[in-house]
């Protein structure tokens, strides 16, 4: 049997409607792991290239300065 072969994203939608419930499990547990992996990637490669500099100096200029607050007391006042 020859591969089937899927250039639109309607086109995978319409097999993935084809599949067994335990299939598609197993195919959104792939696709996260997919999307965590690129956006580990892309953070890394932010990082790399000094894009999140700014970012990481501001932050450090907030713990220098104590300026926190903790995360669950943020939540509740918002």
């Amino acid at each position: 049997m020859g591969a089937i072969i899927m250039t639109t994203l309607i086109d995978i939608e319409a097999a993935i409607k084809t599949l067994p419930q335990n299939d598609v499990q197993q195919l959104a547990i792939w696709l996260q792991s997919y999307i965590n992996d690129s956006w580990d990637q892309q953070l890394e490669s932010d990082l790399q290239s000094g894009k999140l500099d700014n970012l990481i100096s501001k932050a450090e200029a907030y713990i220098a300065a104590h300026n926190l607050r903790n995360l669950d007391e943020f939540i509740r006042n918002t």
